[in-house]
């Protein structure tokens, strides 16, 4: 907070911190703009109320703060977004030209970045499609506007709308990411989870009036989730960092005189929240089958993944696990990392160069993953063994995909704080060195 306050008094922090808070502010607007021809009060009632909770539709309305909720032109949020970014990914492996795209560079990065736009519009259609025609089927359509307009126009405008909004968020994500603070599409949805606490805490405060809990009760929750929120900042924060030299090493020394060791970090949650949101997507498709086709094994199937049975759980951690090592693989490759510490001349100490390099580093990043993914496990699960063991509903969740992404955005955002303190005090230093340089000459002439 501290940090915050001081960088708030220098003007452009300041600019971007403002900019970032109004975009986020359209996008919280946005999320309470109902699509034309939708019946809200509708929307709070019936199957529409039951299906925005489960399937695919909870996680788009966990991640778009609530705008599933109200029917809202940003219903389906960042989420298409995310899934064509994974597709992309995915088809940097199966695809060799696609991969050395990735491997150009900027230029590259910049080819990627279309290609996974031109993904989500298609993604965001078929999903827009399945939405307009639950509205229909399940006559949520207003009755005026069905009476004027009709079923056919309240489709197409329906899809138009939910695909539009989606770019929205991602042209706002872009703007934060050029003028704001953070990532863009991390601070969106990051501002959408985070939209939920006040209802949490008027929950929380009905519920000890009402005395549904005891003071003691809500302190214990208080504190475990205070403990599970340091565990996450340790998992996420954890580094295994393998040491290097240099065949022509120059020593860097620090203030002190001593010198600095060269490391490759490498972190023990390197796949970040990619796996918990893949697992949960894959499992929740049956849920959301169920909801628009009456099948006897689609109905079967769902009732034997449904969150809370051992079923679930377990199946929640095998994929977990799986795309855990998966991701990693994809977004770490320790035989280009031998290969670069091999070009500038760098070694880890007692390691011959080459392949013997590559597979120490793999044999590290596998047992880093093995960490890492059973933490992702225990983080995910955990939401669903409290709400077992707990008497009465608790009014916010402890741990889940929700504190990971809230965690690590967060940790993001004050980094980029922090390198931005630094950047720009070594400008004013610069400056004043500057000045201080042509205030001498002055005054020896």
């Amino acid at each position: 907070m501290k940090l915050l306050m001081q960088m708030c008094k220098i003007s452009v922090f300041r600019y971007r911190f403002l900019y970032t808070i109004f975009l986020l502010a359209l996008y919280r607007l946005g999320t309470f703009i109902t699509i034309p021809g939708i019946d809200r009060y509708a929307t709070h009632l019936g199957e529409w109320g039951r299906l925005q909770r489960k399937g695919l539709f909870s996680l788009f309305s966990f991640v778009s703060g609530g705008a599933i909720e109200n029917a809202s032109i940003f219903a389906l949020g960042i989420m298409p977004y995310i899934t064509s970014s994974i597709i992309m990914t995915m088809m940097g492996i199966i695809i060799p030209k696609i991969e050395r795209i990735q491997k150009e560079g900027e230029k590259g990065k910049v080819q990627i970045n279309f290609y996974v736009r031109c993904i989500t519009i298609l993604v965001s259609i078929i999903q827009a499609v399945m939405m307009a025609q639950y509205f229909k089927t399940r006559g949520m359509i207003h009755p005026e506007w069905g009476i004027y307009y009709g079923e056919y126009r309240f489709f197409i405008i329906t899809v138009i709308c939910l695909v539009a909004g989606t770019m929205m968020l991602l042209w706002l994500g872009d703007q934060i990411s050029k003028n704001g603070i953070g990532n863009g599409v991390s601070v969106v949805i990051f501002s959408g989870i985070i939209s939920r606490l006040p209802e949490a805490i008027s929950k929380t405060i009905t519920g000890l009036i009402s005395n549904l809990y005891t003071i003691t009760e809500i302190g214990l929750i208080m504190l475990i989730s205070l403990i599970v929120l340091a565990g996450v900042i340790l998992m996420e924060e954890g580094q295994r960092r393998i040491p290097l030299n240099y065949a022509k090493q120059t020593m860097l020394k620090n203030s002190l005189g001593e010198a600095k060791l060269s490391t490759l970090p490498l972190k023990i949650n390197m796949a970040g929240v990619i796996p918990p949101i893949f697992a949960s997507t894959i499992l929740m498709i049956p849920m959301t089958l169920s909801s628009f086709f009456e099948n006897n094994i689609i109905t079967d199937l769902q009732r034997v993944i449904t969150p809370g049975t051992w079923q679930y759980e377990t199946i929640l951690s095998t994929f977990i696990i799986f795309f855990a090592y998966f991701y990693t693989a994809v977004q770490f490759n320790p035989v280009d990392v031998a290969d670069r510490l091999r070009k500038v001349g760098s070694y880890i100490p007692g390691i011959r160069p080459g392949k013997a390099t590559s597979d120490y580093i793999d044999y590290v990043l596998i047992r880093l993953t093995f960490i890492g993914s059973l933490y992702l496990c225990a983080i995910c699960i955990m939401p669903l063994i409290i709400s077992k063991l707990a008497e009465n509903q608790i009014p916010f969740y402890i741990g889940g995909t929700g504190m990971l992404i809230v965690v690590s955005v967060a940790l993001e955002i004050i980094r980029q704080v922090k390198n931005f303190s630094i950047r720009e005090n070594y400008q004013v230093s610069s400056k004043k060195y500057i000045r201080a340089r042509q205030d001498e000459r002055l005054s020896r002439h």
